[in-house]
This record gives structure tokens, sequence and C-alpha cells, in this order.
């Protein structure tokens, strides 16, 4: 039988942040740079056919070495337009899963993704992650509008969404099959005025010439 695999950081303190990497900070969470320690991690998500239902990345066959070329063996750049970060539960330094954003377009619009370990699901992590994420897409990185695909069989994850402030922008019926039926595919998107009415602590300011 394997042995199951740890998924506390090594170099994670529950009482102190100061560690090596920079994080996006939340209440419950941080978003932090990917580890060797983390690979396993993303193996146990792309395998699971229910964690790894947002990409629809069958077969699930992934093995280390593939997740290691996919996510760890990436060109450094100062022009870099994607990102990946893991999930790290501040409290324990447990890692629940990771989030992504690609396809930056300056300015303006960017793809969102997460994938989140099914042990965390209804614990709060995934929504104070995502809210991390958007924070730093919209007030840091100065976006208009961010999109994410999911599929309608997927009403947790629509649901958390919609709760974001996410909405439909297309559908496209039957277009997955899924679980031995079909559901549709859904883009879902939220733009940057809405985000901001959500968070009316923040202001803002990239209209204002001043503050460019």
């Amino acid at each position: 039988m394997r042995a199951p695999t740890s998924t506390r950081s090594t170099s994670c303190s529950p009482v102190t942040t100061a560690r090596s990497g920079v994080a996006l900070e939340g209440e419950l969470t941080r978003l932090r740079e990917i580890r060797e320690e983390d690979l396993p991690v993303f193996v146990e998500l792309r395998n699971d056919l229910e964690t790894q239902a947002w990409s629809r990345t069958l077969p699930p066959d992934y093995t280390l070495e593939m997740i290691r070329r996919r996510y760890w063996d990436r060109d450094f750049s100062y022009h870099r337009n994607d990102a990946i970060f893991i999930v790290e539960v501040k409290e324990s330094c447990e890692v629940a899963g990771m989030m992504s954003y690609s396809g930056v377009v300056d300015r303006f619009e960017a793809d969102w993704g997460l994938a989140i370990r099914k042990e965390f699901w209804g614990t709060g992590v995934s929504r104070d992650a995502s809210d991390t994420m958007l924070r730093f897409l919209f007030h840091e990185l100065g976006l208009r509008v961010v999109r994410l695909w999911t599929q309608s069989g997927n009403e947790r994850a629509v649901a958390t969404f919609e709760k974001l402030g996410f909405k439909v922008a297309t559908r496209t019926p039957g277009a997955i099959f899924k679980g031995g039926r079909w559901v549709d595919n859904i883009c879902m998107d939220l733009l940057r005025e809405e985000w901001y009415a959500l968070h009316p602590d923040l202001e803002d300011g990239l209209g204002d010439p001043i503050a460019r």
C-alpha cells in the first residue's frame, strides 16, 4: 500500500508568514509559489475525476514527471501573461489546491482557473482564495474582465462563482460528456465595475489620470 502523501508545507509556520517566497494573503489562505514538494498534490488533483472536472483533462493517467514538466520546468520571463499558485491554509500550512490565471491582455482580460482538494470543499477555503486572487487581478493588475469555464454538472462550482459576482456569459448546450450524461459548457465572467461594486471599501483608480 502506498504511504499517504503529506500535504503540509515543510517550510511554512502557522504563526509567521515570513518565508522565502512572496505570497498573496487572504484571511484563511495564502497563494504562494509552487515548490517541488507540492507536485504530488497536482498529480492527485489531475487524476481525480471530480477535482479535474473544471479542465476536462481526461484520462486520469498523469504522472509526477508529466506534472513536473508542465508546472515546474517553466522559463523565467519579465513579460509573463500567466501564473500558477498553490493554495495554502494559513493556520495549518496544508496545501488545499491550486489556482491559476492565463491569457492576460494588459489592463484588459485574463482566464482564471482553480482546483481544490475535496477535503477542503465547504470550508470557506475556496471562497477566501478566490477573493484573494480576484483582488490581485482587478486591484493590482488592473484587468477589465476575468473569465472562467465550467460545466452545468458542477453545481457547487457554479454556485460559488455566482457568489463571487460571476455571471453566465455563454452556454453551449450538451458540449461535454461527463458522468454518463451530456452537460453544458459554461463561460462565466466578472467585470471590473461589478467587482468593485461588491467591494465598496476599495477605490478604482484606473480611470483617474493622476493615479496612472
